[in-house]
């Protein structure tokens, strides 16, 4: 006859359930430089950029420097992008362009970054009847047509490389406006900005320390995307006549200087507008990579 052991009848010891790891999160610039378009692109801005800062030296010719019995020379040893129909070196000229566009463009999308964060930020954190002016503000502004409003303020403030950045952000901060808005306002209805109105804290102080930092993902994404239009609508300004004027030279001077002899002298024509449209590609390239890796790590 068989006996039951006693431990049978004895209450089952319970067991802590084992806790799962969690996932380490990944950095931010491993998830930034996992595509290879998105290190492309880094690296041929930073070419540009090397160009920009040292072709000048590099090449051994001043940008406004005449050579009438060489003018519209072909590419070759001494000249690497061939001449104008000055014989002043186009490889100097283009990366004096790159210097020109790059500072209207970064220095635009400075002053936008300023004035639409202010501005946005300001107008979601006040509400009510400011709101609503600034918004109405914001709409007059954004349903005038940009180019044309652009022309104008050109033509009253003058020529030069100054009012041409002024011109260019005093119509672009809208859109920058509209977006810190709107992540404003949702931030705000965060359990934190809650506390912090309960207890009295400033206005300056939720709105400097919490909410515009909160809102940083954007700025970054949204910045990155503004630099590319200011280059562009600075060359488009350039090719019309009424940009950069000579001597001076912009990727859109060069295009409209080039644009007579285009079918003669195509070279002239093509290391300008292949420049520019290499960094307005790479740009939006980088703000799209910027924009992927903030939203895998909010779902992180």
């Amino acid at each position: 006859m068989y006996k039951l052991h006693p431990d049978l009848f004895s209450p089952l010891k319970a067991h802590a359930p084992a806790e799962m790891p969690l996932e380490p999160l990944d950095p931010f610039w491993t998830i930034f430089f996992k595509s290879r378009l998105t290190k492309l692109c880094i690296a041929v801005l930073g070419t540009i950029l090397l160009m920009a800062l040292f072709g000048p030296m590099i090449s051994g010719h001043a940008f406004d420097q005449a050579n009438l019995p060489l003018k519209n020379s072909s590419p070759s040893y001494n000249f690497w992008f061939g001449t104008d129909d000055l014989g002043r070196d186009v490889f100097t000229r283009v990366c004096y362009g790159a210097r020109v566009s790059l500072l209207i463009g970064f220095s635009a999308a400075f002053i936008d970054l300023i004035i639409g964060v202010t501005w946005g930020a300001t107008s979601a954190f006040m509400g009510g009847f400011y709101d609503q002016i600034s918004m109405r503000v914001c709409d007059i502004l954004a349903s005038l047509p940009k180019l044309l409003v652009v022309m104008i303020l050109t033509l009253v403030l003058g020529s030069g490389l100054f009012p041409i950045i002024l011109a260019i952000a005093l119509i672009g901060w809208v859109p920058m406006a509209r977006i810190i808005r709107g992540e404003v306002l949702s931030i705000m209805q965060q359990d934190y900005i809650l506390s912090g109105i309960a207890v009295g804290a400033s206005y300056p102080r939720l709105l400097y320390r919490y909410l515009i930092p909160n809102v940083m993902s954007v700025v970054t994404v949204a910045t990155t995307m503004t630099i590319p239009k200011a280059i562009f609508l600075e060359a488009f300004l350039s090719f019309l006549g009424i940009g950069v004027q000579a001597p001076y030279a912009s990727w859109g001077t060069m295009a409209h200087e080039a644009l007579s002899g285009m079918l003669y002298y195509p070279w002239r024509l093509i290391f300008p507008a292949l420049l520019m449209s290499l960094t307005i590609l790479c740009f939006n390239v980088i703000g799209d990579a910027l924009q992927e890796t903030f939203r895998l790590q909010e779902r992180q």
